[in-house]
């Protein structure tokens, strides 16, 4: 029988999903309080954010976290990174943490330490974070740094490699090249446990060091992401697309935003085997497709406020905000492609 959300209000169904872990089985990504915010800034109705995370909750079985088992402070945090099984003590701590220092200063101290291991739980803990940021919710703050601490996953050190490229695609092709990567087995098929397979060959550590950093960087990679993801409509690249929106909200809160930005694209360079190791499209083909004809943000995101699809939702959103700071139109095509309004 379905529990009602108490109260309507975007608060008070966030509060709610506080409640829950930040994970469900198994080792899958809750994606609830990102979610509502999204569904929020797209116009969705209140009575709809409230339906919207009933449905998710029950669908998903969503879980309470698991019980307190001792408390962290700042002597002994990094001690227990990676275990998901101190989620409880990590959002306490953080919560504390961003009640004591506001939400930027909190990120700008603790960054330089988890930016390593933005692969946590497949870059949902830096989605979380994102939205926390958006909406300048410490409670979401603390939760989504708590999230990340618990389920860090590094990402290797590239080593002293001199860089040769400045654009982000010459990595993601380099990465067929990689003994074993057609062939290395991950854990399970999770995101996140192909990217720790990925991670761990020997030949792919280096070469995101081939790629130089610049205040360029994040458009590059942006506009790779979006080529990538228009290609394939892949949901591995769908992350790249919508990543790329997460690391550019949080960007602005730490003090080396490049560090965060090469680990993301370390990230999706290692998900090329998921998508299929994609040709990337041509200029031609990249400007066929913005033409194509596509309805307004209006539909696109209605259609995206009716979808119970977590992830229609969180690429339409990304896509429409994208679009805002970029300017391009292959944004609309594909939050339009993605909920079905064209092919």
């Amino acid at each position: 029988m379905t529990l009602h959300v108490s109260g309507h209000s975007l608060d008070s169904v966030l509060e709610q999903a506080r409640r829950d872990s930040v994970e469900f089985p198994y080792l899958l990504a809750n994606h609830a309080p990102m979610v509502l915010i999204a569904l929020s800034n797209m116009g969705a109705s209140s009575a709809r954010i409230a339906e919207w995370y009933e449905i998710y909750r029950d669908k998903q079985r969503l879980a309470p976290p698991p019980p307190s088992l001792a408390p962290i402070d700042t002597a002994s945090w990094k001690d227990a990174m990676g275990d998901r099984a101190r989620e409880t003590d990590f959002r306490d701590f953080f919560s504390a943490e961003v009640e004591s220092r506001g939400i930027s200063e909190a990120i700008r101290h603790y960054m330089p330490h988890l930016v390593q291991g933005v692969a946590a739980s497949a870059l949902h803990p830096l989605m979380r974070l994102a939205y926390a940021v958006l909406k300048m919710d410490k409670a979401e703050a603390g939760a989504a740094l708590g999230y990340w601490a618990a389920c860090y996953l590094p990402m290797p050190d590239a080593g002293a490699i001199e860089p040769d490229t400045r654009d982000p695609a010459d990595i993601l092709v380099a990465v067929s090249s990689v003994e074993g990567i057609r062939t290395y087995t991950p854990e399970t098929d999770l995101l996140w446990h192909n990217i720790h397979a990925v991670a761990a060959l020997p030949d792919f550590a280096p070469l995101i060091g081939r790629l130089q950093l610049d205040e360029e960087t994040p458009r590059r990679m942006a506009e790779t992401s979006l080529a990538v993801f228009a290609a394939t409509m892949d949901f591995s690249a769908l992350h790249a697309v919508t990543g790329m929106h997460w690391a550019r909200l949080v960007s602005p809160h730490i003090d080396e935003p490049l560090a965060l930005y090469k680990v993301f694209w370390q990230v999706i360079a290692s998900l090329v085997p998921k998508i299929g190791f994609p040709d990337l499209p041509t200029p031609e083909c990249l400007q066929a497709m913005r033409e194509l004809p596509a309805p307004g943000w209006a539909d696109i995101k209605a259609a995206a406020i009716a979808s119970d699809d977590e992830h229609d939702v969180s690429l339409v959103f990304s896509a429409l905000q994208e679009e805002q700071v970029w300017g391009d139109p292959l944004y609309r095509v594909v939050a339009a492609r993605r909920v079905g309004l064209i092919e």
